[in-house]
């Protein structure tokens, strides 16, 4: 498996569904953490592509999606919660 860093901003306007439909979906791709408000890093065999695509069908021409792949063996942080460190250490 491989980490992918996800990162979104939902133009204007949306409502608090499509946040909560996004984040369903990135979640469920595999184990997954939140270090920040738009901003997600799971663990995840599926490629890229797969995933942004699987994300057109919840996003609006005003969006804004990313999705890469990550090594995360070099990083550094500011005020992240010890459950993000630990699932950062982790993979």
């Amino acid at each position: 498996m491989a980490v992918k860093l996800i990162s979104y901003d939902l133009g204007i306007p949306e409502a608090s569904t499509s946040y909560r439909e996004l984040i369903s979906y990135i979640e469920s791709l595999g184990d997954s953490i939140r270090p920040l408000e738009s901003f997600f890093l799971v663990d995840t065999m599926q490629s890229c592509k797969s995933i942004r695509d699987g994300a057109l069908k919840l996003l609006d021409q005003n969006d804004r999606f990313i999705v890469m792949e990550v090594d995360l063996g070099i990083w550094a942080t500011y005020g992240l919660p010890n459950s993000v460190l630990e699932w950062m250490h982790k993979h």
